[in-house]
């Protein structure tokens, strides 16, 4: 990511959310993505409405990013009833890592009442508490803003000097993030989760390591890297899917459930066929 700017890719979350929230069969209402998305992405949200209009925006995803559109809208939804579901279960916490645009804290009901501390870059983190200022008032009192560079700072040290309490069973997302990380950093990462009490839950994304190794094995994938290493945001990191469990275990987390992009689709959106994407994985596993 440049480091003058906010993450694109999380805009563009952001813009599938509030395109989402447009529509009369929609999944989810996120009413505060539309202020995290530039004017040209207002405009396109606001005229979406129109049947004419949705057809060539939802086109020209499609051919951009093949899958893309209906992948982010049906993991946007299996996350949030994850969630709902650790929260069923006794989580007193949650922590978002690499929150980008998400804004669960403020558009979840059942979250209301929870904790939510969300962890970001500078950039983006900044970015976003002023969006929540000048665009809802204030920044609600459950949500607290922790900054930190993934790939140079250490997650224990930021949790020493904010007082994290790693007593309370917590709900850990980490959305859209690994792929851009390095192999240590992912370790790291998980080892920072494993301190958190037994029954916490880490619902995590990632993508099929052989899209870094072939590309052009998955439909539309070597034209998805060029162009986010135009962006500056390249994927450096993936997971084997058979690999998954083993991982885990070694941080002490049983793997729990492991769906790519093709499987939550058809959980949630059976009616918007969308080919692509597949190389996008949502994993979720508990503390032992």
């Amino acid at each position: 990511m440049k480091a003058e700017k906010t993450s694109r890719t999380a805009q563009y979350m952001a813009f599938f959310r509030a395109l989402e929230t447009q529509r009369k069969d929609r999944l989810f209402v996120d009413p505060y993505a539309i202020h995290f998305i530039d004017s040209k992405l207002r405009l396109a949200t606001r005229l979406y409405k129109y049947s004419v209009v949705a057809k060539y925006i939802n086109n020209t995803i499609q051919e951009k990013i093949p899958g893309a559109l209906s992948s982010g809208i049906a993991r946007t939804k299996y996350i949030d009833d994850l969630l709902k579901n650790a929260i069923s279960k006794g989580v007193k916490q949650v922590i978002i890592l690499g929150a980008g645009f998400d804004t669960r804290a403020v558009r979840l009901d059942f979250l209301k009442a929870i904790p939510v501390i969300e962890i970001d870059h500078p950039n983006t983190s900044n970015f976003k508490a002023q969006v929540y200022k000048n665009r809802i008032g204030e920044i609600p009192t459950n949500i607290r803003f922790l900054q930190i560079d993934f790939n140079k700072q250490d997650l224990d040290q930021l949790a020493l000097e904010n007082n994290l309490d790693f007593s309370k069973p917590t709900a850990i997302i980490w959305e859209g993030v690994t792929n851009y990380l390095t192999e240590d950093a992912v370790k790291n990462t998980f080892s920072f989760i494993s301190k958190f009490a037994s029954n916490s839950h880490i619902i995590f994304t990632y993508v099929h390591k052989n899209i870094l190794r072939n590309p052009a094995s998955f439909l539309g994938g070597k034209k998805l890297l060029e162009d986010l290493e135009n962006l500056e945001e390249h994927w450096t990191f993936g997971f084997l899917p058979e690999e998954l469990p083993n991982y885990l275990n070694q941080f002490d987390i049983a793997l729990l459930e492991d769906l790519g992009a093709n499987e939550y689709r058809e959980k949630f959106l059976p009616n918007r066929s969308e080919k692509g994407y597949e190389f996008y994985r949502t994993a979720i596993g508990i503390k032992k």
